[in-house]
């Protein structure tokens, strides 16, 4: 079955294009190296330049669990939390 995952991120004050950055090359490693991942979209909001909101699809419970052990998001999450102002809100879904 399928896994949705949406993530609120804020990046900290005056490091926006930093965490784009570091985002965007986690994205296209994601998506080369991870067939299991169906989507992997990161949105600003056009309200809040510093809040971001990633969307992910997962095929399943296995290429999710698969993404958080891969080399490329281990070794964005300290690159990443070096730009957050704060812990991301995840919420993980099932589709209906």
């Amino acid at each position: 079955m399928a896994i949705g995952v949406v993530a609120t991120l804020k990046a900290a004050e005056g490091k926006e294009a930093e965490f784009e950055a570091i985002f965007r090359g986690l994205a296209e490693q994601v998506r080369a190296n991870e067939p299991g991942n169906k989507l992997y979209q990161c949105f600003r909001s056009k309200k809040d330049k510093g809040t971001y909101v990633v969307m992910e699809i997962y095929e399943s419970d296995e290429a999710l669990k698969a993404h958080g052990q891969s080399d490329h998001f281990r070794a964005a999450g300290p690159k990443l939390g070096g730009v957050l102002g704060g812990a991301p809100d995840i919420h993980y879904m099932e589709p209906i």
